[in-house]
């Protein structure tokens, strides 16, 4: 697309939370054959801006012959997409990344208003997205087969990676435009068609991602949009048109979809909770492990995956904790919004309730409140669900603070006196998401990532989420199914493998010129 065009495209698309949103009520449309729908449903959820508890707009639970109608949209539209050469579908990835970049800035905007990170921090959120969107325009070498001529005289077997059909992903509230981008481009670079149910508390990057599908070329039913809770979910798992279901969510709801869809025949991923380690060993970068520690711990107000929620001080590193509260203590708490935030406004009130409460009960059963976030005050915005920065030192792989995942910008500080003692207190932790050591010794970092019983490892990395070459591989307690998100396992799980034994025997070549001798009789 020349830029001239993308040029008189992108005012449509920074529209689009306007279009979604219906003018008189702030009602967010489905999106239907590459058209907003408003529906037609008689209860409505409304979503709060995390900052001000004010309703930003309203999300209806779609009727029964709503969601029939979007996935009956992905299948008229699956045969002719998954016809299309990849080729066209690889341009149209080409077109939507280079939306998706000159839009950054309008769908943070909208992810901060809806979800409550930092402006910063959603522009994270939609990065770490594209760069899965990116990768996809590399499906001309990802969607490769295998081959083996000769398999027998005459005779070669050859693969080839095929899309499933109609498939639908299920996205969490925590990272509004990543999530998603981990799921349709992937599915749909791939040949198949798309239903998706963005998070019923922040669907508006969704919205806005859809609608430069639409302009980057996908045609009309590719993608598709449904919004709901339990019904919607249950509707994804039992429809029989859907091949697949992609998931990222809390346990209960990831184990449900995972069993449910599973029963129905469906290809299931789901990513769930977490509980990840940050092991700090006494010769670490101090300066560097401090702040990546604070970093990984606060940022997005705990609410993520693969938050750094536990540090485990190993021997005389535990001198370093009054260091660390410093560093905790200058963090600051306001509106996502607002120049110089380091963290914004949990979710909601309910989350900022379940935090307070598991903080409680660490100090109940006998952990140290370090550092207590829970009352803070935040000038101007006082309705908000702000928790600050919160330590808890002391606490025992036996309290619920540490058992359950706290979500919220909370950090669990163990202490132990080796590293054998870290890596057996991790393997027994239930979570297999993520972890992370501090060291300067390689031959330390060898033995942790090699005993490790986790997906995920960092070395001086805090967070270590693969870039989208490589896969987001969750393990144990964190991820059920066989096959994980983007990379080449994204690819997997999006294709089916078709495979073609061909014989063709060399005496019926046809002749290449006209014969001219006498025939004979051999």
């Amino acid at each position: 697309m020349s830029a001239s065009i993308l040029n008189r495209r992108i005012p449509q698309v920074i529209s689009a939370f306007r279009r979604y949103c219906h003018h008189g009520a702030p009602t967010t449309k489905m999106f239907i054959d590459n058209q907003f729908v408003e529906s037609k449903a008689t209860e409505w959820i409304d979503v709060h801006n995390p900052a001000t508890n004010e309703v930003v707009t309203r999300v209806p639970k779609c009727t029964q012959g709503e969601m029939e109608r979007a996935v009956a949209s992905a299948e008229a539209a699956f045969p002719a997409w998954s016809d299309q050469s990849i080729l066209s579908r690889q341009q149209i990835m080409f077109k939507l990344q280079q939306l998706i970049k000159d839009n950054l800035g309008e769908i943070a905007k909208n992810i901060t208003l809806e979800q409550g990170k930092t402006l910063a921090d959603a522009e994270g959120d939609v990065l770490r997205g594209l760069q899965v969107v990116e990768h996809t325009c590399s499906i001309t070498s990802l969607q490769l087969g295998e081959t083996l001529p000769g398999i027998s005289k005459d005779m070669d077997t050859f693969t080839m990676r095929l899309p499933l059909g109609v498939v639908a992903g299920i996205t969490p509230f925590n990272f509004p435009a990543m999530i998603p981008l981990w799921m349709f481009p992937m599915a749909a670079v791939c040949g198949n068609t798309c239903v998706v149910k963005p998070s019923e508390r922040d669907p508006g990057a969704t919205m806005m991602l859809v609608e430069m599908a639409k302009e980057a070329g996908f045609p009309d039913g590719v993608v598709n949009v449904i919004h709901g809770q339990h019904d919607a979910v249950n509707f994804i798992c039992d429809h029989p048109a859907i091949r697949a279901i992609s998931f990222v969510g809390s346990d209960q709801a990831g184990k449900y979809i995972y069993e449910r869809g599973s029963k129905n025949g469906k290809r299931v991923q789901a990513n769930m909770g977490a509980k990840n380690h940050g092991v700090i060993m006494p010769d670490a970068n101090k300066e560097n492990t401090l702040n990546q520690l604070v970093g990984a711990a606060f940022g997005a107000a705990g609410q993520r995956c693969m938050a750094l929620s536990t540090a485990v001080f190993v021997a005389e590193a535990k001198d370093w904790i009054p260091d660390l509260l410093e560093r905790s203590k200058k963090l600051k708490v306001n509106s996502g919004d607002q120049p110089g935030a380091d963290l914004g406004p949990v979710i909601s009130p309910q989350a900022k309730d379940r935090i307070c409460s598991l903080v409680q009960s660490g100090v109940d059963e006998g952990a140290n409140l370090l550092l207590d976030g829970r009352n803070v005050s935040v000038p101007g915005y006082e309705k908000g669900n702000f928790v600050g920065p919160t330590i808890l030192t002391d606490v025992k792989p036996d309290m619920e603070c540490y058992r359950e995942e706290i979500f919220g910008p909370v950090l669990c500080v163990l202490t132990v006196d080796t590293l054998d003692e870290a890596v057996d207190l991790i393997n027994n932790n239930r979570y297999g998401n993520g972890t992370a050591i501090f060291t300067t010794n390689g031959a330390t970092a060898r033995r942790y990532t090699e005993k490790i019983d986790v997906g995920q490892v960092g070395v001086n990395v805090p967070i270590p989420v693969p870039l989208p070459m490589f896969s987001f591989t969750g393990s144990r307690g964190s991820f059920m199914g066989d096959t994980n998100f983007y990379g080449k396992q994204g690819i997997n799980f999006y294709t089916q493998i078709k495979t073609v034994t061909q014989l063709w025997k060399e005496e019926d070549v046809t002749h290449s010129r006209a014969a001219v001798a006498m025939p004979v009789m051999k």
